[in-house]
């Protein structure tokens, strides 16, 4: 009667994994019977199968913890193995046991490294013999120091993103009980030079010591003023397409004061429209230019007004974005100005809570300030004109530091930049609307300006196409071209 393979801890087993630390002394000599006769094979000392070569690197990495527990009982998961989860990385997986040696298995390698076994805080992986270790070990490890191509540890740039990870998730105080964690621990690791490392990034994040950060994140976290150094390469990332990318440029189609009036006007209600402020053109009309009573939605109609206010205002319209810390004060200024009738959204202070627009959220007030100064040094250094409006309004748009108006803003810090020049200012049209915002969004979610810089030349080319002395045709010719409707399945923009 043949004997049974049934693991000694375990319920049920087929013969695609049979573990020698699983069976019985009866079952291990079974297993042995069937390899001899060609049953089963070996993938390494104790461990067999009844599947093919070519599956064998499959399985190792499906049954990774029960294998590892089975070959190496009492190992730690240890250095950059850790750090990334348990993953291997590039076929390695590094554990800390009682010696130091290396074991070959199907599609992985093993490093094993001699180091102290399991601690306080190292937990079992699946309830087998097998431990991950403390988030303070696992940082503590990743700090020592590695030589050679493949190096064990990570190193201290990785680790201070992860402490600056943490302390975004979690807060300022789970990262400093971690840090006494790691103090209690390095003395019996053999860390403490790793640990004074280690107190001294904590230090610098939690603003206690001078800053030894490195990274983008960290120098931006620790600056004067703290900025968004995610943002600020994505500015980098736009200042550079501008500066390297010559761009079509319309020269300014209005040449009487009562065009730029109606010009202003057409800019201001497409702008509101935008952000969702609908009125019928000639409503608009009406309480913009032909003074006509408020007597329906005022927050509403203001918003219009406020807009083509600076729209029209030379002291408005031609006043170019500041860089570095002054720019704080002309845009708290510009937003007093064109909120000036809505109380309740703070004209001119900057925002308080976080804001968003659908799945983006935009940069945090405390990095608000910070975000902008560094942001606007970068405008002197692409060309005056298009290039310099596209990254101004950009900017302005991506922290979107107000509660209130960032959309409204943002387009009319670019045209600024076009009436400085002498070019053509832009009007985005309601059925423009999906494809500016879309552009907007790639530029955020996946660093690629083009789309923005291509949509942005083209409404400038469409805006001056117009001829607007008369305020009733070119209206009606905007019409005739589809700006005043929504669908883009239905309808096309139309060119005059």
């Amino acid at each position: 009667m043949a004997t049974s393979l049934t693991p000694k801890n375990a319920t049920a087993q087929d013969d695609t994994l049979l573990l020698y630390a699983e069976l019985s002394s009866a079952q291990v000599r079974a297993v042995q019977r069937r390899a001899k006769a060609g049953e089963l094979a070996f993938l390494a000392k104790g461990v067999a199968s009844n599947l093919p070569p070519a599956e064998w690197p499959a399985l190792i990495a499906r049954e990774r913890i029960r294998v590892l527990a089975a070959l190496f009982p009492g190992a730690v998961y240890g250095y950059r193995s850790a750090f990334n989860g348990g993953l291997p990385e590039d076929g390695v997986l590094y554990l800390t046991d009682s010696y130091s040696h290396e074991v070959e298995l199907p599609g992985l390698k093993v490093v094993l490294l001699k180091g102290k076994p399991r601690q306080l805080g190292d937990m079992p992986m699946q309830g087998r013999d097998l431990y991950f270790p403390s988030e303070a070990r696992l940082l503590l490890e990743n700090l020592t120091q590695s030589r050679g191509p493949n190096k064990k540890s990570v190193g201290k740039e990785a680790v201070e993103t992860r402490l600056l990870n943490i302390c975004d998730a979690r807060g300022e105080e789970p990262l400093a009980a971690l840090r006494e964690r790691a103090r209690e621990l390095a003395p019996v690791l053999g860390f403490d030079k790793e640990f004074k490392v280690l107190d001294a990034l904590i230090g610098s994040i939690l603003g206690t010591r001078a800053s030894q950060l490195v990274t983008a994140d960290g120098k931006a976290r620790t600056a004067a003023l703290p900025y968004d150094a995610e943002r600020l390469a994505l500015f980098e990332r736009l200042a550079g397409e501008l500066r390297a990318r010559p761009l079509r440029q319309m020269p300014a189609v209005t040449k009487s004061a009562q065009a730029r009036i109606h010009f202003a006007f057409l800019e201001s209600y497409f702008s509101n429209f935008i952000e969702g402020t609908e009125f019928d053109v000639q409503e608009a009309r009406g309480f913009v230019l032909e003074g006509k009573p408020i007597e329906e939605r005022p927050k509403d109609s203001h918003d219009v007004i406020g807009v083509f206010r600076q729209a029209s205002s030379p002291a408005w319209a031609l006043q170019v974005l500041a860089g570095g810390e002054a720019v704080e004060a002309q845009l708290r200024a510009r937003h007093a100005d064109q909120m000036q009738e809505r109380p309740e959204v703070s004209p001119g202070e900057f925002k308080v809570k976080a804001n968003r627009a659908g799945n983006t959220e935009f940069v945090a007030p405390r990095l608000v300030r910070g975000t902008l100064v560094e942001g606007s040094k970068l405008l002197s250094t692409v060309p005056a004109g298009m290039p310099r409006a596209l990254l101004a309004m950009f900017l302005v748009s991506e922290v979107h530091p107000f509660n209130d108006g960032n959309g409204r803003l943002a387009r009319l810090v670019m045209n600024a930049e076009l009436s400085a020049v002498g070019a053509c200012r832009i009007i985005v049209p309601t059925l423009f609307r999906e494809e500016y915002l879309d552009c907007l969004r790639v530029l955020t979610r996946e660093s690629n300006p083009v789309p923005f810089i291509d949509a942005m030349q083209k409404i400038q080319a469409w805006t001056a196409a117009f001829d607007y002395e008369n305020l009733d045709e070119v209206i009606a010719r905007m019409k005739a071209c589809n700006a005043f409707e929504r669908s883009l399945v239905k309808f096309h923009l139309l060119t005059p």
